[in-house]
């Protein structure tokens, strides 16, 4: 990630908005905020592509503070309205941009409200009393507000939709639809996206009017700041080489992706008894289970944070070293999302992804949309068997066994040569 030679002064943002900017630390525009600030300030649409870690909140973010700072709305005990709308997928990520705005709202009045699932619906109905000058939800926590009429949408002036790709891949597009109704044809619309395809940008482009397309970054790339490797292992030996990385290279901080979530339980049981400190975060906790597993492993009370992609998303660890993909991604987007949860604000990451022999379709649907061929690497001790590979690839049938297993050779041999084995 590339930084910018301009200040937020420069970009429009006020100077006591910049001061406290200033004493959390923020000093440097990132090229996101650089380029989506002016146009989000001028009352334009914003169709943004960038990286996660890239500063997406504060882009969105700052304008829409700086706009109710200057054009304050006495807030009437009676009102439901909700000024802008921040919608975003996860509850970890409602959190995330909630902490994020309350922190650079600190100096002003704004009332900012957060409302997601696995939380009492009692307590947020008391917080939006009297309505919200930002209010930051999931969807389907959002509609189950409407429909008790707990707030109105229909003076809403701004609509934000964060992390929008991972929203339309979660099936949230029905709620979507459903949101839309309720809010005024006239409005300034942000979305802002990791990713972009047709299909996302063509959803974007239904809901908004001409608006400043931004990609900061090349479409579905990886941050240059992080290093990738792969590491063939046999499944069965996953778990015992991700123990061994994490022992031997002195790991303290590190982020583990599985697919399901009886499978980020498991692993987190199966390196305790490894003597690893670990943790899972997955769809199944409870809110309170799921905070405390982040915040034990944001204070170095874990080690190993096991999550699946969904769970996972609103992690923001600034310094996180370390992302391993126990579990290929199904999707080849969902690599770019997960690795981006390093390297970020431009740190130094490394990603690691361990790979069964049955899992070679799915890197190289990755390789395919990263346009680029992730390095591998053979740990010594833990190099792919034939054997297994015969296994896991099903392959073998009597009557053509032996001509399988030449090609298989084969083909150990071209993945010996794609990297360095030691």
């Amino acid at each position: 990630m590339s930084e910018t030679t301009s200040t937020f002064v420069s970009l429009g943002i006020a100077p006591e908005l910049a001061q406290q900017l200033d004493r959390l630390g923020i000093k440097t525009p990132t090229e996101i905020q650089a380029q989506a600030i002016p146009p989000v300030l001028d009352g334009q649409d914003v169709l943004a592509g960038a990286q996660t870690g890239t500063g997406k909140t504060a882009a969105f973010g700052l304008p829409v503070i700086q706009r109710f700072v200057n054009q304050p709305k006495a807030r009437e005990a009676n009102s439901k309205d909700i000024r802008a709308l921040v919608l975003v997928p996860t509850r970890e990520l409602a959190q995330q941009v909630f902490d994020n705005l309350t922190a650079y709202a600190a100096d002003s009045e704004l009332k900012i409200v957060t409302a997601y699932g696995g939380t009492s619906m009692k307590v947020q109905v008391q917080n939006l009393k009297g309505g919200a000058d930002i209010l930051i939800a999931t969807p389907g926590r959002l509609l189950d507000h409407a429909h008790v009429k707990t707030l109105y949408l229909g003076n809403t002036e701004v609509l934000v939709l964060d992390e929008a790709d991972r929203m339309l891949d979660m099936g949230f597009m029905p709620d979507i639809q459903r949101v839309l109704r309720k809010l005024p044809r006239e409005r300034q619309t942000l979305f802002f996206s990791a990713t972009f395809d047709s299909k996302i940008k063509a959803v974007a482009y239904r809901m908004m009017q001409t608006p400043a397309e931004l990609q900061v970054t090349p479409t579905n790339s990886t941050a240059e700041t992080v290093q990738q490797m792969v590491y063939p292992v046999d499944k069965r030996r996953k778990r015992e080489l991700l123990a061994y990385l994490i022992g031997s290279r002195n790991w303290q901080q590190v982020l583990v992706f599985t697919r399901t979530r009886q499978g980020s339980d498991d692993l987190a049981k199966e390196l305790k008894l490894d003597g690893i400190k670990a943790a899972s975060i997955n769809g199944d906790k409870s809110q309170g289970a799921r905070q405390k597993a982040l915040e034990d492993f944001k204070s170095g009370k874990v080690r190993a944070l096991i999550a699946t992609d969904v769970a996972a998303r609103g992690i923001d660890i600034a310094e996180l070293e370390q992302v391993v993909n126990f579990d290929m991604p199904f999707k080849a987007e969902d690599y770019v999302h997960r690795i981006g949860r390093t390297g970020r604000a431009g740190k130094s990451g490394f990603a690691v992804s361990l790979m069964s022999p049955d899992e070679e379709p799915l890197l190289e649907a990755i390789e395919r949309l990263l346009d680029q061929r992730l390095p591998q690497e053979w740990l010594q001790g833990y190099e792919p068997s034939l054997e297994v590979q015969m296994d896991e690839s099903q392959a073998p049938r009597r009557k053509g066994r032996s001509a399988d297993k030449r090609k298989m050779k084969a083909k150990l041999k071209i993945h010996a040569n794609r990297g360095k084995k030691k």
